[in-house]
């Protein structure tokens, strides 16, 4: 015997999810940003204050803001492409652009570490979500 269909949740529910769901994706790559830049501190010693974190982040949240802008992740936050691509690159090349123009340390070894490490927090989440979607259809 076929199941019925399930009702469908009414609409001020789904307009609801439809805002948390980028809002969501937003707040978690803010927070990997912050990471990274907390990492990056005690790595190197300055103290992982509050106001260090935030001294070091800013262009890469700026960055990552003007990127996210830019490709409208609000549409396809969890997409890896374009939406992952264009916050990743844009995050890191921006990122670094605007801390070399205010004077920050900009060495070959940071920026390898910034393109790998942005990378990793800013894709993998994405990929995972594609991986297991697709495996969920396969089904």
């Amino acid at each position: 015997m076929p199941r019925p269909d399930p009702v469908p949740p009414p609409v001020e529910q789904v307009r609801e999810r439809s805002r948390a769901v980028p809002a969501a994706w937003g707040a978690a790559d803010v927070v990997l940003i912050l990471a990274f830049a907390a990492s990056g501190r005690r790595t190197h010693e300055h103290g992982v204050t509050v106001a260090g974190v935030l001294e070091t982040a800013w262009p890469f949240l700026v960055a990552y803001a003007l990127s996210a802008l830019a490709v409208r992740a609000w549409r396809s936050p969890a997409a890896l492409r374009p939406t992952g691509l264009v916050l990743w690159l844009g995050t890191v090349i921006g990122g670094l652009a605007l801390r070399a123009l205010s004077g920050g340390g900009v060495a070959l070894s940071f920026q390898v570490v910034t393109l790998l490490v942005l990378g990793a927090f800013l894709l993998l989440p994405r990929a995972v979500v594609r991986w297991i979607r697709r495996r969920r259809g396969n089904r």
